[in-house]
């Protein structure tokens, strides 16, 4: 049996690699990867918002990125199929523990810009006006996972020595689309005593004339913690990594991208955002303060 020699061994390995190359450059093959955007109000809308972010971001890097909208519950089984993601502070703390989930940029989004807080009101002509007068009322909360929808109210409540559990005569969460806005609306239209919903929410809804704040009583804020984000999961190499994030935090209000069909549209304002912000993992730490505090994931106890 002959024995290739090593210098023969490595010129089959050159002619391998670089017609491998050729063969990639020819058929203008380019790396694939997959965000998994959190989905807030339906698939649709979300890859409609974030499709010419995902554009920019693939020419910008020179890979192909894969938009995948992925329901809050479903992210569990998702992630490990994923190579950057967007979701909420609370699924970050989830996935950061669980996945070594790596921050990357927070959105800028209204008068909090990269940040975030909940809210716990009722309507002025309730005549409430103070938390203790909750008591026995019946109150709706946004989505469980969404952290300034359930988990800011109920920490702040708590904070307040109120427990929904024994001081609420009941409370309910909306269904389907738009739950946030719903909420909203079941304050406004007498449903509910009391509602839980994000600050972003309702300031659009005020700014769109939907509501006017000083119809609302605000009883409880919880802290600011930093809004939605994207990360990147450990399959993605740091130099990718590094310049995913650059690129994000380079956009800026004003900056388009050419459709695939030509339309030329607006990066961050499709994406109703700002820009992003650079924030470190300990910018989370509120989060997770919050998460343990009222038993929710990733350090719930049954």
């Amino acid at each position: 049996m002959r024995i290739l020699c090593p210098r023969l061994i490595m010129a089959l390995f050159l002619v391998l690699l670089l017609s491998t190359t050729a063969c990639r450059q020819r058929s203008g093959t380019v790396p694939a990867y997959r965000i998994g955007y959190m989905i807030c109000n339906s698939e649709e809308e979300t890859l409609r918002r974030f499709a010419p972010l995902t554009l920019y971001l693939s020419r910008k890097l020179g890979v192909n990125l894969e938009p995948v909208a992925i329901d809050t519950l479903q992210f569990g089984g998702a992630i490990d199929d994923l190579d950057f993601t967007h979701t909420n502070s609370l699924l970050y703390i989830m996935y950061n523990r669980f996945n070594g989930l790596e921050i990357l940029a927070a959105e800028k989004r209204g008068e909090l810009g990269a940040r975030s807080r909940g809210l716990v009101a009722v309507l002025k002509k309730s005549g409430i006006t103070s938390v203790e007068q909750l008591k026995g009322k019946r109150m709706i909360f946004g989505p469980m996972l969404a952290p300034t929808g359930f988990m800011s109210q109920v920490y702040a409540l708590k904070e307040q020595g109120f427990s929904i559990d024994d001081d609420l005569a009941s409370y309910d969460f909306p269904t389907g689309a738009f739950k946030h806005e719903k909420v909203i609306y079941s304050v406004l239209f007498g449903r509910y005593d009391a509602g839980a919903f994000p600050y972003y929410d309702f300031e659009i809804m005020a700014r769109q004339g939907k509501v006017n704040p000083d119809d609302f009583t605000i009883l409880a804020e919880g802290p600011l913690i930093p809004w939605c984000n994207f990360a990147v999961t450990q399959r993605v190499d740091a130099d990718l990594a590094r310049r995913f994030k650059a690129a994000l935090l380079e956009l800026k209000e004003g900056d388009l991208v050419e459709m695939d069909d030509g339309e030329r549209i607006d990066i961050l304002e499709r994406a109703q955002l700002q820009g992003f912000a650079d924030v470190s993992d300990a910018d989370f730490d509120i989060v997770r303060q919050m998460a343990r505090a009222t038993n929710m994931p990733p350090y719930q106890e049954y």
